[in-house]
């Protein structure tokens, strides 16, 4: 044997003090000791295992994180976190918390998510001509449905007749109450502009005299104020032509938007819902029925309370100015639309008439008439009858307008919360919550257009002829 010769020990020897086992030496020797281990399921070949000859076995230590070792020593891979590498492999780096990963998953979707919303918001805004008109147009064919179902199921009046004749109806009292209205006005105004200027006569005389201010220069500073903006002031009156315009072709628009919801609105949803995908197609039909029974609770319900606030407070101013009691109840009425501001502000209105008309004793008590009718509207008729129709809390309703305002002006304080009304029935229904389950879910949408009197559409088809056949 030579020294550079390995030893080989024979089968069944003890190994020499002092010298190294050969590979194939240890792994026969891990393997047999693997076969005469106890059945308790210890490896005595695990990392880190203490276990001796003669000495009993290490039972597993369970850690929190659920790895279990032998001898109680953890690996690795459980001590640092669910890593497969040791601090040691990737430098001592330490991994990122769970929680700013969470946090930093929800905040690339949060603002995904905002950038669709500005990007709807903004299109929204540039088609409000449009957008608008179809709005009023479907708040008004809620109203006037059950108009048109009286007429087509009571008096079997034609569809197409009984949608006409509602929308006809409608404008021939909007075009009544306005010009009564206006004649109130005209009536009115001509004595309350005499007693305005009196009064401000009055108050210039008692500035005059008990602060020594001379009106009559701040007077000729103004009419050269108004002489120097005179391009601007005509400049705003051209806006104010443009605005006009705008205005007619949107009252056309919702004119005749409001005709076809009242005479085919189901083959239209059905058109609308036919876009999307087959498989969403039943369940947004089934929200966009609950959500139309929330718009028509929430008109029924808002037409009301308009109703008495503008009686409580016409009631009140024609106590002194009843040649404008009824200007003054019709403006309510349209301004109590916008919920719990709208009120206040034609409430307001009217305090300043009185005030001009009547001084500060009758101004103060018309405001305490205005108050008492605003707490009869936020204390009675908002919980119990626009909460039921709508389900918003009064907080939700303030922010709605005050958002809606914000965005889009006094069309979007209009619409801000029959909008959040809608959207909060759909997306209640999408994820499980039915806030009208009296509804069901038999009504099922044929997704195909087709006007209700039209009849059955026959097309021809004109079989090709095969050469073959006729040689």
């Amino acid at each position: 044997m030579t020294e550079n010769e390995p030893a080989v020990a024979p089968a069944g020897a003890e190994p020499l003090a002092g010298a190294m086992p050969s590979p194939g030496t240890a792994t026969r020797t891990a393997t047999d000791d693997v076969k005469d281990a106890p059945a308790s399921g210890i490896d005595p070949t695990t990392e880190g295992s203490s276990a001796t000859a003669g000495s009993p076995p290490t039972p597993p230590t369970g850690h929190p994180d659920g790895s279990v070792t032998a001898g109680g020593a953890r690996s690795s891979e459980a001590a640092y976190g669910g890593a497969r590498t040791s601090p040691a492999a990737d430098g001592g780096a330490t991994t990122v918390p769970r929680t700013i990963r969470e946090a930093a998953a929800w905040s690339w979707r949060i603002l995904l998510v905002g950038a669709a919303l500005a990007a709807i918001v903004w299109l929204l805004a540039s088609l409000r001509v449009i957008v608008v008109p179809v709005a009023v147009a479907l708040l008004l064919a809620v109203m006037l449905t059950p108009v048109r179902r009286f007429l087509q199921h009571t008096l079997r009046v034609p569809r197409g007749l009984a949608s006409g004749l509602s929308l006809l109806g409608l404008i021939l009292a909007a075009a009544a109450l306005v010009t009564f209205a206006g004649q109130q006005v005209a009536t009115g105004f001509a004595d309350l502009s005499e007693e305005a200027i009196a009064g401000f006569e009055e108050l210039t005389r008692f500035l005059d005299g008990r602060f020594g201010l001379d009106l009559i220069d701040y007077q000729s500073q103004l009419v050269t104020e108004l002489e120097a903006q005179r391009d601007a002031i005509i400049a705003g009156a051209l806006g104010a032509a443009v605005t006009a315009g705008n205005l007619l072709i949107g009252a056309l628009i919702a004119l005749f938007c409001t005709f076809f919801f009242l005479h085919d609105p189901r083959g239209i949803w059905s058109w609308v819902v036919g876009l999307l995908p087959v498989a969403a197609r039943e369940r947004v039909h089934q929200a966009g029925r609950r959500g139309i029974v929330t718009l028509s609770a929430y008109t029924r319900t808002q037409i009301l309370v308009a109703g008495v606030d503008a009686v409580g407070i016409g009631l009140g101013s024609a106590f002194f100015v009843p040649s404008l009691a009824v200007p003054i109840g019709v403006l309510v009425f349209v301004g109590s639309f916008i919920p719990m501001v709208g009120a206040i502000v034609t409430g307001a209105i009217a305090t300043v008439v009185v005030l001009v008309a009547q001084g500060w004793v009758a101004a103060i008590i018309m405001l305490g008439i205005v108050i008492l009718v605003q707490q009869i509207e936020s204390h009675v008729l908002q919980p119990f009858l626009m909460g039921q129709a709508v389900s918003l809390h009064p907080v939700a309703v303030i922010l709605a307008v005050a958002a809606g305002s914000f965005v889009a002006g006094i069309a979007g304080a209009l619409f801000a919360v029959p909008l959040l009304a809608l959207v909060n029935t759909v997306v209640l229904y999408l994820t499980g919550h039915d806030k009208f389950p009296e509804l069901g879910n038999d009504d099922k949408l044929p997704i195909r257009w087709l006007a209700p009197d039209a009849p059955p559409l026959r097309i021809p088809l004109r079989r090709a002829t095969d050469p073959a056949a006729g040689s």
